[in-house]
């Protein structure tokens, strides 16, 4: 396998993987903290909380994951 191929495959690989456990990591947190916005209809202060938590684990667990990588 092409060293860049390979290069470009372990990051695609690393971001995938940041992403998912990230958003799972921040669903996880704003649950314990009482902002479930999976399993909690309608959509107030709470919920959007939730989602925020889920959205920013998705950027720390990329980044995370592209540190570990480099």
């Amino acid at each position: 396998m092409d060293s860049q191929l390979k290069k470009s495959a372990l990051e695609g690989l690393a971001d995938a993987a940041g992403f998912v456990l990230g958003a799972l990591a921040g669903w996880q947190l704003g649950a314990a903290l009482g902002f479930d916005c999976i399993n909690t209809p309608g959509w107030a202060m709470p919920q959007i909380i939730g989602l925020v938590l889920i959205v920013l684990g998705c950027g720390a667990g990329r980044w995370l994951f592209r540190r570990l990588l480099a």
